[in-house]
């Protein structure tokens, strides 16, 4: 591997003075090689090492097949080829892509992040389309360097603005100053940590970060360790040369793109198909056949990729189900995968599904066959894998679980949340699984404080069955957006409590136990009647319906106060009042009254549009202990009255209700049916603006190059005029029907003749020589290719030697004849002379 720092260059159009500028700024002795691919024409030869050799006086040389680099030195791609680095040494391939297709700038950049890692330094510049994205995108995921160029100073933007929207760019400059960036970065020495005494100033800082990543994005990152947050946030110092957090956080405030910067980088993107293969062998062997096995018939399995990235990992569960599923006979083949991150770059990523042809490597050979499609530089999922995964941009801290699943993966994710954290989420994916479901954790992950909820498949594999009768130890804390009133991103840091003090959330702790063991039991609804949250024992006043899974008020009250708490729900909705229901009367195993509570809620404002609904045992309830067998209690009349009333409007609800259902069910697939074509659609306009920007890339390039061209033709259009003129030669030149094509200026003593002529035929022509035979003469050689050479006088006394050629072109193409005049009037008149002296 190469200690020399490698800066690779992707340009397109308008990209040969950018890369001018950029050489051009690099300082000497910079001790770095420099890589540069352009998109050239293959069918022509390209001029780009000597156009760049006048920008730099580092050598410049094109690229061949095992160079090794050098500090101080450009190597330029040559035409036709692919350029990637191993070991040190530059390889050349033929492109394996038709013209159009091909993304070079990617290939080169996906190899600098294999090969250099956090040394590797990615550059994009001027060009149409969007080649080099992906390439700076493995770059960054590494822990490399990457540019771009300001699309303001661009003359075409595509490619820089591509990089930049992806959220794959550290820095965005003009071309002059990149190589001081970059050369800056390289030299940095990173950060000392802070001195004890600046302890307390750094957690500030640090939870200010936090406050405005918060402000900025609406995601809560206070429950990340600290000491992620603190690396992330010192990358982003790095890059801009700042000392201090809190002169960083002050630097973040002003730039609201810095902030975006921050954010996609604390996110952790890494991810592969099938990573830790062992893993997904015993998922396919001994996990997914009892999976499919036992799930009822028609069924579909749910599961849940939580922080999936990119999608390899969803895609990888939908493989391996359909693998499986098509390897058994008569059983359930359908898997829906709920795929969810924080990252909606992230999830627009997956949602394409395109990836580098890198993956082979972790794929294998079949399943690349099997499950891919070949697509430009890369491989895309095949459409029935991608079908079966629906992504979804989901904060796992703050948004609603997934629910009713058989499988669960949440993979190196957890490491990263404080404990607290984890505490809260790990009964949370209890509550998610079925009894009997799978769940998968990171090799570097536990389960905790639920462990005793599952029982281990394999512990290295970190794969879990979920236990069929176990119930959580501890509430679950569903996540319904509770603002926080600090930030915690400091945990890592605090200071511990003096021996003897109290805790400092002492008075939470005391309301929670108040909570638990003094408030009454009740549930938080949403509108439509769905619970959100439970808390304390409802078993009396609820109990899940039978059938397919159903958390909703509506089913689940007990059949003898249903009717009143339905119809109480939806009056105090439409009022936005609280409805009191007093001495409701239980029937079953535990018979009584209770009085239930109904009130809306408008603040805090992340409980706006909730309904609390509270049980509180009525004055006639006999205390629990002294509890009667059923059918001790009296019945009462005016109740049973009341309670039939109900029913019959509660009936004449849900007949309603169904028809809306059914109707909106109808127009939901009809939504998915038009979102499937327009998806369709777009996809095929996506791949044909692909191509014509390629193709325009190309034409643009092909243009330069004829641009050029033509200038060097007008040069030599002037060379050949100049020569002609000092000759002092008068010449003619007619084309095949004997017009005049062109003419020196010496011939307009002889011939009258003007710009306006061009084109004329030559027997329009008037002269002074006295040479009534020059048309037939032109016409003779023209038809034999014969030279004809006379000496012909002109009507003001001078001597001319007349020469007629045919005009042959370089392809030995005879397309007219030149007439060239030679003045012999001095020799005529010394021959004169001579004669008469004789």
């Amino acid at each position: 591997m190469t200690a020399v720092r490698v800066v690779g260059l992707g340009a397109s159009a308008g990209g040969l003075t950018v890369l001018g500028e950029f050489l051009a700024g690099v300082p000497a002795g910079s001790g770095m090689a420099f890589v540069v691919v352009q998109h050239l024409d293959p069918t022509h030869k390209a001029m780009l090492v000597e156009l760049l050799q006048r920008s730099t006086p580092m050598p410049v040389r094109q690229a061949a097949e095992g160079m090794r680099l050098e500090a101080d030195a450009v190597y330029v791609i040559p035409p036709n080829s692919d350029l990637t680095l191993a070991a040190g040494i530059l390889h050349l391939e033929p492109p394996a892509e038709p013209r159009g297709h091909r993304l070079p700038i990617n290939r080169l950049f996906s190899s600098l992040a294999r090969e250099l890692s956090e040394r590797a330094t990615g550059v994009v510049l001027s060009g149409m389309g969007s080649d080099g994205t992906l390439g700076l995108q493995a770059i960054k995921s590494q822990g490399g360097l990457t540019l771009a160029q300001e699309p303001e100073s661009a003359q075409f933007d595509s490619m820089p603005r591509s990089a930049i929207d992806a959220g794959c760019v550290d820095i965005v400059a003009l071309p002059s100053a990149m190589a001081v960036e970059i050369l800056r970065v390289a030299t940095g020495q990173g950060f000392s940590p802070p001195l004890a005494g600046s302890a307390v100033d750094e957690r500030a800082s640090l939870e200010a970060v936090v406050a405005l990543l918060h402000e900025h994005h609406r995601h809560d990152l206070s429950d990340y360790k600290a000491s992620t947050l603190r690396r992330r946030i010192q990358r982003r110092m790095d890059v801009h040369g700042i000392a201090t957090t809190a002169a960083y956080a002050a630097f973040a405030k002003q730039n609201p793109h810095e902030l975006d910067m921050l954010f996609k980088e604390v996110l952790i993107g890494v991810t592969s198909f099938f990573r830790d293969p062992a893993v997904w062998q015993e998922l396919k062997d001994e996990v997914m056949p009892v999976l499919i096995s036992r799930a009822a018939e028609g069924a579909k399995l749910r599961a849940w990729v939580v922080g999936c990235s990119t999608g390899e990992e969803a895609y990888s569960v939908a493989m391996i189900f359909r693998e499986v599923a098509d390897a058994m006979t008569g059983v359930p083949r359908t898997m829906q995968v709920f795929a969810s991150d924080l990252s909606a770059d992230a999830i627009a990523a997956a949602r394409r599904g395109c990836y580098p042809r890198s993956i082979a490597a972790d794929v294998g050979e079949e399943r690349l066959a099997r499950f891919f499609v070949p697509q430009g530089e890369g491989y895309l999922v095949d459409k029935g894998v991608r079908e079966m995964v629906l992504f979804a941009q989901h904060d796992v801290i703050l948004d609603p679980p997934f629910t009713r699943l058989d499988f669960l993966s949440c993979r190196n994710l957890l490491i990263y949340f404080d404990a607290k954290l984890q505490h809260r989420l790990l009964p949370l994916f209890s509550f998610s699984l079925r009894p009997g479901g799978v769940l998968l954790l990171g090799t570097s992950e536990s389960l905790g404080i639920v462990q005793a909820q599952y029982t281990p498949i394999s512990p290295k594999s970190r794969l879990y069955w979920r236990s069929e009768n176990a119930l959580p130890h501890t509430m679950v804390d569903f996540p319904i957006g509770f603002p926080r009133s600090r930030g915690r991103a400091d945990q890592e840091t605090n200071v511990p409590p003096q021996p003897g003090n109290p805790p400092a959330n002492l008075q939470s702790l005391a309301e929670q136990a108040l909570l638990k063991d003094h408030a009454p039991p009740a549930v938080l609804v949403n509108a439509e009647g769905d619970v959100v949250y439970i808390h304390g024992s409802v078993g009396r006043f609820l109990e899940p319906a039978s059938g397919k899974a159903n958390w909703n008020i509506h089913v689940m009250a007990k059949p003898s106060i249903r009717a009143q708490v339905v119809v109480g729900l939806r009056e105090a909705i439409q009022a936005k009042a609280p409805v009191a229901l007093r001495g409701l009367r239980l029937e079953g195993e535990a018979p009584g009254t209770v009085d239930v509570t109904i009130q809306p809620l408008a603040e805090p404002k992340a409980l706006a549009g909730l309904v609390m609904i509270v049980f509180s045992p009525g004055l006639d309830d006999p205390p629990r202990r002294r509890r009667g067998k059923p059918g001790e209690a009296g019945a009462d009349p005016r109740m049973a009255d009341e309670l039939d009333r109900w029913k019959a409007e509660v009936r004449a609800l849900r007949q309603e209700m169904g028809a809306s259902a059914e109707e909106l069910q109808a127009a939901n697939e009809e939504l998915q049916s038009t979102n499937e074509e327009l998806q369709a659609a777009n996809e095929e306009l996506t791949s044909s603006k692909e191509e014509s920007q390629s193709m325009n890339e190309e034409l643009q390039s092909l243009n330069s190059e004829l641009r050029s061209k033509l200038d060097a033709l007008e040069l030599a259009q002037s060379d050949m005029q100049n020569l002609l003129n000092s000759t002092e030669i008068a010449t003619l030149f007619l084309d095949s029907d004997l017009n005049v094509r062109r003419y020196t200026d010496q011939i307009k003593r002889i011939v009258n003749l003007r710009e306006a002529d061009i084109g004329r035929p030559l027997t329009d022509l008037s002269t002074t020589l006295v040479y009534p035979g020059l048309y037939d003469d032109a016409k003779e050689t023209l038809r034999t290719l014969s030279f004809i050479e006379k000496q012909v006088a002109t009507t003001d006394g001078l001597w001319f030697l007349v020469r007629i050629k045919p005009y042959r072109t370089l392809a030995n193409v005879i397309q007219g004849v030149v007439i060239t005049l030679i003045d012999i009037t001095a020799s005529k008149e010394l021959e004169s002379r001579l004669r008469a002296k004789q």
